[in-house]
């Protein structure tokens, strides 16, 4: 039988779960299953029966958003990363609904992840369609609904299981957030500055100026 989170001091109301979740909007946290009773094959099971995409995080359903203008910067960045990679053979890209076990029982989709060859067990690309692993690098494309407390437990949640390094674009202000750990940015890089893929990617670079063109067009 179904059953809800663990009752805590902490999570009285729905309101103490949302903020919990991140601040994250009622409208995109499943009830069904229970909050606390989902599992990852709820995840699969959605994407597959209903074509959306959802990310559990403490056994909520958390639907992830998802905009065109968003979905053409992430697809724009996962093309350059792929065609810097594979040639190369350093890993593997993936997007939006590449599901990744980034800590146990939770399961986030990057807009792209990078995990490199380096890091996966054996060297092997990782299988199933959960992939037990955090990526080297996360890349988030923010969207309107996302709120600073969430993408702030993302980023926590990216770093406490591996990741290296995260990009957070900013479609409106043009800008990409470059993070090496889970608060604090490496650096905020304007349009008309270049991004390089540090120790993660060494010699990747983006012009950011090509990359935010997509949305003029």
């Amino acid at each position: 039988m179904s059953s809800l989170l663990t009752p805590s001091p902490s999570i009285l109301t729905v309101a103490d779960l949302l903020d919990r979740l991140g601040g994250v909007p009622a409208d995109r946290v499943r009830y069904y299953p229970l909050p606390g009773s989902a599992t990852e094959q709820d995840v699969i099971d959605i994407d597959a029966h209903e074509n959306r995409l959802f990310e559990l995080v403490d056994g909520v359903l958390v639907e992830k958003p998802a905009g065109y203008e968003e979905s053409l910067l992430a697809g724009y960045i996962g093309t350059v990363l792929t065609q810097f990679v594979e040639p190369r053979k350093l890993g593997w890209v993936s997007g939006a609904d590449g599901m990744m076990r980034v800590n146990p029982g939770q399961v986030r989709m990057p807009d792209v992840g990078y995990v490199s060859r380096a890091r996966a067990p054996g060297g092997l690309r990782p299988r199933g369609p959960v992939a037990s692993i955090s990526p080297d690098l996360a890349v988030e494309v923010l969207s309107a609904s996302n709120t600073v407390a969430e993408m702030s437990r993302k980023r926590r949640e990216y770093f406490s299981g591996g990741t290296l390094l995260v990009w957070v674009v900013d479609p409106p202000a043009r800008t990409v957030a470059v993070y090496t750990s889970a608060e604090t940015p490496f650096a905020v890089l304007q349009e008309s500055e270049i991004l390089d893929g540090g120790d993660v990617l060494p010699g990747f670079t983006l012009h950011l100026q090509t990359l935010f063109s997509r949305l003029d067009d």
